[in-house]
C-alpha cells in the first residue's frame, strides 16, 4: 500500500481532535502556522468580525479539519491553551553550542532531584530535533502561559499563547513520534507551584529597586501588547525594540530578566515567531540594553 503523507497527517489531526485537542495546520515540513496573517486577512468566514489568530481558529471540528488538510500535507499544530494542556518542552542544545552542554532532559531531571520529586511519567512525544514534549492536563483553576527557561535551562512550557507540533508531523523529513507512556497525567502540584505567578505584594513606596511598579508594569504591558499585535514582517523588529525598551528596567532592578524574557517570549510566539528566533532576538536586545543602561548609570554617578 502506498504511503500517503496527506492522509497520515489528516489522521494525526483527527486523532488529536478526538482527544479534545484544538488543532490547526502548520506549513508542510515546518513548525510555522499555515494560516493567513493579519495583513492578508480576507475578513470572511471565521474572520468575518475581525482577524483571528491561530489560537482562536484552532478547532476540534472534524469537518473543518478535513477541509483544511485537503489542500496540502500540512503538519499538525496543537493549541495548548484551548486544549487544556500544559506541555513541558525539553529542548536540546543547538548545533553551534558545546557538545558537553546538558540538554533539557538533563536539566529537568536535575530540577526534579533538587526538589525531591520523581521525573513525571506522562504522555511523551519525541521531537524532530531529539528533544521531548511532556504532555500534562493543565489545572482548571489557573490560566497558565508560556515560559522560556523559567524552570531550568532548555526547559520551556507551552500553555495559553503557545502551541506544539503534534506526533505524526515531520520537520525536514524527521518525525515527531510518541515515546514512552501514552497516558496523559495532570500537571504535578510542585510544577504548578513553580509556574503559577506569585500574588502581587504591596511594597512600601521606599522599597529599593521597586519604587515605580505602576509605571514599570504599564511599560511591560505596553511592549508585550505591541509584540503580540505586530504585523507580519514587523514582528522581529518589534520584539527587538521591546527588549531594548524593557532592558533598562532590568538594569535598574525594577524587573528581573526572567520576568521580561517570559513575557516577551510568549508574546513573540503568540504573534507567530519561531521559538529559537524569539530567544535569539531577546538575548541580543536585552544584553545590549542592560549593558548600555548600566554604562549610563555609572557615568551619571
Amino acid at each position: 500500500m502506498t504511503h500517503d503523507p496527506r492522509m497520515a497527517l489528516l489522521l494525526a489531526a483527527l486523532n488529536a481532535a478526538e482527544r479534545g485537542w484544538h488543532v490547526f495546520p502548520l506549513r508542510p515540513n515546518t513548525k510555522r502556522p499555515a494560516l493567513h496573517g493579519e495583513t492578508d486577512c480576507p475578513r470572511t468566514g471565521p474572520c468575518s468580525s475581525g482577524h483571528r489568530k491561530w489560537e482562536e481558529r484552532a478547532t476540534t471540528d472534524p469537518d473543518r479539519i478535513r477541509a483544511a488538510w485537503a489542500h496540502a500535507p500540512f503538519n499538525v499544530g496543537i493549541a495548548t491553551g484551548p486544549s487544556g494542556l500544559l506541555v513541558v518542552d525539553l529542548d536540546v542544545p543547538k548545533d553551534n553550542s558545546s557538545t558537553d552542554a546538558p540538554d533539557g532532559a538533563a536539566t529537568f531531571a536535575a530540577l526534579c532531584e533538587r526538589t525531591g520529586q520523581p521525573v513525571a511519567r506522562t504522555r511523551t512525544v519525541r521531537t524532530a530535533s531529539g528533544g521531548h514534549h511532556l504532555y500534562f492536563t493543565a489545572p482548571a483553576a489557573v490560566r497558565l502561559h508560556n515560559t522560556a527557561g523559567t524552570l531550568a535551562p532548555l526547559v520551556d512550557t507551552r500553555a495559553w499563547g503557545g502551541y506544539v507540533v503534534a506526533a505524526g508531523s515531520t520537520i525536514d523529513g524527521t518525525p515527531y513520534e510518541a515515546a514512552g507512556p501514552a497516558l496523559l497525567r495532570p500537571l504535578p502540584a510542585w510544577l504548578k507551584a513553580l509556574l503559577v505567578p506569585p500574588h502581587p505584594v504591596n511594597r512600601p513606596a521606599t522599597t529599593t529597586g521597586r519604587r515605580h511598579r505602576p509605571y514599570v508594569d504599564a511599560a511591560l504591558a505596553k511592549e508585550t501588547t505591541a509584540v503580540t499585535t505586530a504585523r507580519e514582517g514587523q514582528r522581529n523588529a518589534t520584539l527587538l525594540r521591546a527588549g531594548r525598551a524593557l532592558g533598562r528596567f532590568i538594569a535598574s532592578g525594577d524587573l528581573t530578566r526572567t520576568e521580561v524574557e517570559t513575557a516577551l517570549q510568549g508574546a513573540g510566539e503568540s504573534a507567530g515567531l519561531p521559538v529559537a528566533e524569539c530567544r535569539a532576538t531577546l538575548r541580543s536586545a536585552l544584553n545590549w540594553s542592560i549593558t548600555h543602561n548600566q554604562t549610563s548609570t555609572r557615568e551619571a554617578a
